[in-house]
């Protein structure tokens, strides 16, 4: 079988599996108020990155298949509380290709069930047989390291004094963080050392930087269908990107950036200067870089587990969506 097939056929099964563990999460029917809008989370269209890191690097080391799937589990419901919350604060209406959570059902019941999947995540990593308090003490850490990028990334909007090494600091966290909890946790349930679980957490920080660059391009370049978010949030909010950062050199950036009324022109314009002044090609590279840093410190792999993790790394640089 080809390599590639049988990447594509690993990450099938894994996903799966996730999926299918993911709807055995038994809930009460009362109170329909929580628990309805959290089967509807959790019935949402992922695709399952997080989880997919979290297996992919642990069985590289031989890590306990339950284990793996209890931390794979804890992430991605991690993963989908900072999504429930963002939305509320990002005023974004569509997630998944669905109504988000409060537009559906409201902001008090989506505050409710951001919490409750919060807790969800803990009761998961919980049940990890292997270094548990190693391994909680690193899923705690990100969540509250996910909540200082969030934080910045609300502090910053609508400030155009902030540097690109302060945007990289909050992506850092906000995104990376959780990435680099992911892969660090194959090495914690796999019994490694500190070094090897530090290049696992350096990996999986530059991954985190690699995807939120591209993200930031997508938000502009991509399209509703093809994301399964809203778009021109970001737009609206005067959100500082790798984007509007690079644009600032550029004559002419002022005037677009200040531009008021629709939303959807006023992104139209951005896309076209993006290009024109090379700052969407500069991102890209800047993606780019990030991901051959990510490469670097796979040597803790070897052979068909770090070619396994190569490809997932292409795997999330080649994404569309």
């Amino acid at each position: 079988m080809p390599d590639t097939k049988r990447f594509i056929d690993l990450l099938n099964f894994i996903r799966s599996e996730t999926d299918r563990h993911l709807q055995k999460l038994d809930f009460p029917e009362e109170p329909a108020f929580l628990y309805d809008p959290i089967r509807y989370v959790l019935k949402g269209k992922g695709k399952r990155l997080r989880p997919l890191l979290v297996h992919l690097s642990g069985r590289g080391f031989d890590a306990d298949p339950e284990d793996l799937m209890h931390a794979g589990l804890a992430v991605e419901l991690l993963h989908n509380f900072t999504l429930v919350h963002d939305d509320i604060m990002d005023k974004d209406d569509i997630r998944h290709g669905k109504p988000t959570v409060h537009m559906k059902y409201g902001q008090a019941a989506a505050i409710l069930v951001g919490d409750s999947i919060f807790t969800l995540g803990q009761l998961n990593i919980d049940q990890i047989q292997t270094s548990t308090v190693q391994a909680m003490n690193a899923y705690n850490k990100a969540s509250l390291s996910v909540c200082e990028g969030q934080a910045y990334d609300l502090q910053f909007e609508g400030d155009t004094t902030v540097s690109l090494d302060q945007y990289l600091d909050m992506i850092s966290r906000k995104t990376g963080a959780l990435l680099s909890l992911c892969a660090e946790l194959g090495g914690i349930l796999g019994n490694q050392s500190h070094e090897v679980c530090h290049k696992l957490h350096t990996f999986g920080l530059n991954l985190g930087r690699a995807f939120q660059v591209q993200d930031d391009i997508l938000e502009i370049f991509s399209d509703e269908e093809n994301l399964g978010k809203s778009l021109e949030s970001d737009v609206a909010a005067d959100k500082q990107t790798v984007l509007t950062i690079l644009a600032r050199k550029h004559d002419g950036w002022d005037e677009i950036k200040n531009l008021t009324g629709d939303i959807s022109a006023k992104r139209e314009r951005m896309q076209t200067f993006f290009i024109e002044t090379g700052v969407e090609a500069r991102a890209r590279q800047m993606s780019s870089n990030y991901i051959t840093k990510a490469m670097d410190s796979l040597s803790v792999f070897s052979g068909e587990h770090k070619r396994a993790m190569e490809q997932f790394t292409h795997f999330v640089l080649n994404r569309t969506h």
